[in-house]
């Protein structure tokens, strides 16, 4: 199981504003601190079952964060809708879109996903894979 994820981000202000816009809607509460943005799903848990945490980070070398060729992070929605809106908000808080909403056949029937870059540069895909939506 994955423990958390971390993105670095050189402006704080802006990043929060673009994982503010849906993290919430998904459980996600966010923390600040010194070291930057902490979001995590508030609960109890099992041992080992626990969600993964999400931070948003300057890098702890003091140099500029930068995207990874090849690196995204992908957030699982539940419904087509809800990934279309949570997209859409995202868009709004400034990000750039990297794919719209829409089936993707070449990974499954089912899986609908739209693709997004947060103000940093670093990839991100909202994504619905449920059975229960007409292909």
């Amino acid at each position: 199981m994955i423990g958390y994820v971390t993105v670095g981000a050189d402006d704080l202000t802006l990043a929060e504003r673009f994982y503010s816009a849906f993290l919430p809607r998904l459980g996600y509460g966010l923390e600040f601190s010194h070291e930057g943005l902490s979001y995590s799903i508030p609960g109890t848990y099992a041992p080992g079952s626990e969600p993964p945490d999400f931070y948003v980070k300057p890098p702890f070398d003091g140099q500029a964060a930068s995207a990874g060729n090849g690196a995204m992070v992908a957030f699982q929605i539940p419904t087509q809708a809800m990934v279309r809106e949570l997209h859409a908000a995202a868009l709004a808080a400034g990000g750039r879109d990297e794919g719209a909403p829409g089936f993707r056949a070449a990974y499954s029937a089912h899986f609908y996903v739209g693709y997004l870059r947060d103000p940093q540069g670093n990839k991100i895909a909202l994504f619905c894979d449920t059975r229960n939506e007409p292909v």
